[in-house]
């Protein structure tokens, strides 16, 4: 049975064990400026994504600065 975890609305299977390990298959850098993530609700601070585990049901929300207008 694959586990699975919610990203920004999103179902995809859990492939990373830390939030940092998520972010960095994303894309986003632990130096990353003005991005925000919250777990389960909670706003999660940058200094602590590499101590975060991610577990089968978490809700995430990832957000990231983007230009345009």
């Amino acid at each position: 049975m694959t586990r699975h975890i919610h990203v920004n609305g999103k179902t995809e299977p859990l492939a990373a064990a830390t939030l940092d390990a998520l972010l960095r298959d994303k894309g986003v850098a632990a130096t990353a400026r003005g991005v925000a993530v919250a777990l389960n609700g909670e706003v999660v601070p940058a200094a602590k994504w590499t101590d975060t585990i991610l577990t089968a049901g978490d809700e995430l929300e990832i957000v990231r600065p983007f230009s345009g207008g």
